[in-house]
C-alpha cells in the first residue's frame, strides 16, 4: 500500500507519472491477450485518482496559507 499523505505537491505529481506510466505498460500487456494485467491497469488507475485527489487538497491548502 502506497501511503500519498504528507507528501509535496512535486512528489504527488511524480508519482502520478511514474502511476500512468506502469498502467500503459500493463495496459499493453492487456491488450496483447495478459488477462491479469488488468487488474494491474485498474490498481494503477485507482491509485492515479487518490494522488489526483491528494494534489487538489495540496493545491488547496497552499492557496489557503
Amino acid at each position: 500500500l502506497i501511503k500519498f499523505k504528507n507528501m509535496s505537491l512535486e512528489e504527488l505529481m511524480s508519482t502520478m507519472r511514474e502511476e500512468m506510466h506502469s498502467a500503459e505498460n500493463e495496459a499493453m500487456k492487456f491488450n496483447t491477450g495478459n488477462k491479469s494485467a488488468g487488474t494491474r491497469v485498474r490498481k494503477h488507475m485507482q491509485n492515479i485518482k487518490t494522488v489526483a485527489q491528494n494534489v487538489r487538497q495540496e493545491v488547496q491548502a497552499i492557496k489557503n496559507s
